[in-house]
């Protein structure tokens, strides 16, 4: 797993050289565009996946104490708080669709498309290793899926304010 989450940040950290790197190429495109997106859904996002994260620490926690009842139950709220976040997701590319800003608009769209959806299927992935963990509840299940989710929540604050605040 250690490998795969290495890996995946290197990834995530070659399109953040390349965001910056074309921001820095059309800073007038990626301001203006920046400006169509809402960083209050993206803030609810950030504080939902953090709660979220929370949640994973504290199945760990308790799968730690020997309580996989309790484990079972904070991966499920980990989950749910997962789905709010695709949901959440789901309905601000709707909105950007409807409004005519698809990845074809211009550079920036192209970017934040590419790593909202990148990420939005790295969510997807960790719900479906959160719901394996649930299932085959052991300390080293727990542990291993929660790492991966961490590296979710990780990538998803540096994309935050990467893509919605930062000027």
């Amino acid at each position: 797993m250690w490998v795969l989450i290495l890996s995946e940040m290197l990834v995530f950290s070659a399109f953040f050289i390349l965001f910056a790197w074309q921001r820095a190429q059309e800073p007038a495109l990626f301001n203006a565009s920046q400006q169509l997106l809402d960083p209050v859904a993206g803030g609810l996002n950030t504080m939902v996946l953090l709660t979220s994260g929370l949640g994973a620490a504290l199945a760990v926690q308790a799968i730690a104490a020997g309580n996989s009842r309790r484990c079972r139950q904070w991966l499920t709220l980990t989950m749910v708080l997962g789905l709010v976040f695709c949901v959440i997701k789901i309905i601000e590319y709707a909105d950007k669709l409807g409004a005519g800003l698809t990845p074809e608009t211009n550079t920036f769209f192209s970017y934040y498309y590419l790593l909202t959806a990148f990420h939005l299927a790295h969510v997807v992935f960790g719900l479906g290793l959160l719901a394996l963990a649930t299932w085959h509840n052991s300390r080293e299940n727990v542990e291993t899926v929660t790492a991966f989710w961490h590296m979710v929540d990780l990538i998803w604050v540096m994309l935050y304010p990467l893509l919605y605040l930062l000027r």
